[in-house]
C-alpha cells in the first residue's frame, strides 16, 4: 500500500529511512489514547457539520471495533504505517471503507500526537499519585508500630543524636507527600487541550475546539497554535517530577541497604525480596533496594535526554519530537515498579529495636545534651562545647561511654555537674527532651503522625 501521506512523492520511502523513523514499536502503547482523541474528533466533526452524521457515526463504529480488537490482541501494528496515528486509520480504512480516511479532517499528526502524549501523561500521573499514596501508607504503619522505638540519627553517616525510628521513617513521607504535591500540581500544565492546532497554524475548517475540550475532560485549550504543537512542558515536567521523587526512593533504598547490613543489622528485609550468592551460602542480598537505587540514574537520563532533544527546536513541530515517548514509557514502567516493590518491602521488613537501641546506647550522641545541660546552668553554649568535646575524648582515651563515667570524672571538667546528669544522658530522655515542633519527642513525633493521617485521608 502507498502511504497514506505520499502524493506528492514519485519514490517509495528508503527501507532504512522506513525502519529507523517509524516509532509504532514503541507508540503502539498510545493506542487507546489515540482512539480516544480521535472518537472526540469526529463527534465534534459531526456536530458542526463538517462531516455527515451518517459519516460520523460510521467512523466512530469503526473506530470502537478497533478499540476492542487491540484490546483483545487481535491487531498487529506495521512498520509500514509508521506510527500509531497512521496504523490505526489504515486500520479504519480498512475497516469501514474510505470514509474512513475523513477522520483527520480538521486535524494533523503534530496535534494528534500531542493530545495523545497530554492523555497519557494526566493518565500516568494520577496513577503516580496513588502509588506513591501507598508508599506513604506503609510507611505510617511501620511508623506507628515503632513510636517508642531508638536509633542513632546521623550526619555525615556519623551517630549524631538519637532519634525514635518513627521520626525516622516520617521524613520519608513527608519527603513523597511533596513528590505527591509536584506530581499533582503539574496536572494544571498537562490538562491543556491541543487538538484543534492543525500543523502548526490552526485549520481553515469551522471547528469547535471547545466542544473538544468538553469531549476529552480537559481544563482549557492551547491559546497558541504554534506552541500547542510544540510544547513538550509537560512531558519535562513528569520527568522532573519524577527524577526528584526518584532521588527520593533512591535515598530510602541506600538506608534499607546499610540498616540491612550485619555492621548495621537494624532491620531485616523479607526474603522474598532478597537474593543469594551463587558461591557464598551464607549471603542474604538486598537486590531490590540496590536495583532502586541503581534505576534512578536511568529516570535521570531520560529527563536530561528529552531537554537535550528541545533545547535546539525552532518552532514549531520537528521530527526530534519523536524522541519524548520512550523516555516517558520506560520512567512511567521504572516509577510503576518501584513504588509497588518499595510499599511492600517497607510493609515486610522487621524491625530489630533491640539493636537500634544498643547502637543509642553504646556511642557518644547524647554528648550535645551535656552542653545544653551546662548552658541551662549558666555556662556560655560556645565554652559547654568546648567542655563536652574534652569530656568525649576523654571518655574515647578510657574507653568507655558517657554513662559510664562517675560523677567525679564529670567534675573534673566542670564543677557544674550534678548527679541529675546520669538522667540528662539516658536515651529516652535525650529522645523526649527534644519536644520543639517538628522534634522527634514522642509528643512532636504523635502530632506527626496525626498530621500524616489527616493528609492521606484528605488527599488532593
Amino acid at each position: 500500500m502507498s502511504k497514506l501521506w505520499g502524493g506528492r512523492f514519485t519514490k517509495e520511502t528508503n527501507k532504512l529511512v522506513e525502519e529507523y523513523t517509524a516509532s509504532i514499536a514503541y507508540d503502539q502503547r498510545l493506542a487507546f489514547e489515540d482512539i480516544e482523541g480521535s472518537l472526540a474528533h469526529v463527534q465534534m466533526l459531526g456536530e458542526c457539520g463538517i462531516l455527515p452524521k451518517e459519516d460520523a457515526e460510521k467512523i466512530k463504529e469503526g473506530l470502537e471495533k478497533i478499540a476492542e480488537k487491540i484490546k483483545n490482541g487481535e491487531v498487529e501494528f506495521s512498520v509500514d504505517n509508521e506510527d500509531i496515528h497512521m496504523n490505526i486509520e489504515k486500520m479504519l480504512i480498512d475497516e469501514i471503507g474510505p470514509v474512513g480516511g475523513k477522520l483527520h479532517t480538521g486535524r494533523s499528526r503534530n496535534d494528534q500526537v500531542a493530545t495523545d502524549m497530554h492523555l497519557y501523561v494526566r493518565k500516568t500521573t494520577k496513577e503516580m499519585i496513588s502509588l506513591i499514596t501507598h508508599v506513604q501508607e506503609a510507611l505510617l504503619v511501620q511508623a506507628k508500630a515503632n513510636t517508642e522505638t531508638m536509633m542513632p540519627g546521623y550526619t555525615h553517616l556519623q551517630r549524631a543524636q538519637p532519634v525514635l525510628f518513627a521520626h525516622h521513617l516520617l521524613a520519608y513521607f513527608w519527603m513523597l507527600e511533596r513528590d505527591k504535591e509536584r506530581f499533582a500540581d503539574s496536572l494544571k500544565r498537562t490538562d491543556w487541550l491541543p487538538l484543534g492546532a492543525g500543523a502548526l497554524a490552526g485549520t481553515t475548517f469551522p471547528i469547535d475546539r471547545e466542544r473538544t475540550r468538553e469531549l476529552l475532560g480537559f481544563g482549557r485549550i492551547y491559546p497558541n497554535s504554534l506552541d500547542a504543537v510544540s510544547d513538550r512542558d509537560f512531558v519535562l515536567e513528569f520527568l522532573a517530577n519524577a527524577s526528584i521523587l526518584m532521588a527520593h526512593i533512591s535515598r530510602l533504598s541506600e538506608e534499607m541497604v546499610i540498616w540491612s547490613s550485619q555492621e548495621f543489622q537494624f532491620i531485616e528485609l523479607d526474603d522474598s525480596f532478597c537474593t543469594g550468592s551463587s558461591i557464598m551460602p551464607q549471603k542474604k542480598n538486598p537486590d531490590v533496594p540496590e536495583l532502586l537505587r541503581g534505576k534512578t540514574g536511568r529516570v535521570f537520563g531520560h529527563l536530561l535526554g528529552l531537554l537535550t532533544v528541545l533545547k535546539g527546536l525552532p518552532l514549531a513541530y520537528n521530527k526530534d519530537m519523536q524522541e519524548d515517548k520512550e523516555g516517558i514509557f520506560d520512567t512511567a514502567d521504572t516509577l510503576e515498579g518501584a513504588l509497588k516493590l518499595l510499599a511492600l518491602m517497607i510493609e515486610t521488613m522487621k524491625v530489630n529495636k533491640e539493636k537500634m537501641f544498643k547502637a543509642v546506647s553504646n556511642d557518644y550522641s547524647n554528648a550535645t545534651d551535656i552542653a545544653d545541660y551546662l548552658a541551662k546552668k549558666g555556662l556560655p553554649f560556645r565554652e559547654a562545647h568546648a567542655v563536652i568535646g574534652q569530656i568525649v575524648l576523654y571518655a574515647i582515651q578510657n574507653d568507655k561511654f558517657l554513662l559510664d563515667l562517675t560523677l567525679d570524672e564529670y567534675k573534673r571538667f566542670s564543677p557544674l555537674f550534678e548527679k541529675d546528669i546520669f538522667e540528662v544522658l539516658k536515651p529516652e530522655h535525650v529522645v523526649k527532651a527534644r519536644n520543639s515542633t517538628g522534634g522527634t519527642g514522642h509528643e512532636q513525633v504523635a502530632a506527626q503522625l496525626v498530621m500524616a493521617e489527616k493528609q492521606l485521608e484528605n488527599g488532593f
